[in-house]
């Protein structure tokens, strides 16, 4: 498997989440399943089969993290510099339609968030962003038709 490009914020949510899976949740999921056995006839107890295929989440989750975590290269925005857009930076890209200014950080996929302004490097805009430079102009193809936008500011923190 190849390396999961992330920032540090991203990488320690993602560890965060696994100590929580593993520390909490599991032992919550075997109580649970411990406490439902005791109802009795297993083959018509709903909160057993519910606590088994939590348990059954659970687990896929924290393996899918590890992979994740394992597999994670960490880059620090903060060292990089520049006009052109990269992983990492942050920028404000103003609608050419509307003239509405947007502010975004080019990250990782698991740590992407729209509503945060987390963009994820494998999004139509991002990868129609990377390699652009402050003030050009970008068209990118969405899902919702195409959009274009002026790259107003272009920061690395």
């Amino acid at each position: 498997m190849e390396k999961i490009p992330m920032t540090a914020g991203g990488l320690k949510q993602l560890e965060i989440e696994l100590r929580q899976l593993k520390d909490v949740e599991r032992n919550a999921v075997i109580r649970a399943i411990s406490e439902a056995r005791e109802h009795g006839d297993l083959s018509e107890n709903a909160e057993y089969h519910a606590a088994r295929e939590r348990q059954s989440f659970i687990e896929g989750r924290i393996k899918e993290l590890e992979a994740i975590i394992s597999h994670a290269e960490v880059i620090d925005p903060s060292k990089l510099s520049g006009d052109i857009v990269r992983f990492g930076a942050t920028i404000i890209l103003a609608d050419e339609d509307t003239d509405e200014e947007s502010t975004y950080q080019i990250v990782g996929q698991h740590e992407s968030s729209i509503e945060k302004g987390k963009l994820s490097v494998g999004s139509p805009l991002a990868r129609g962003l990377i390699g652009k430079s402050l003030g050009e102009r970008v068209e990118v193809k969405t899902p919702r038709g195409s959009k274009s936008y002026e790259i107003v500011k272009v920061d690395y923190i």
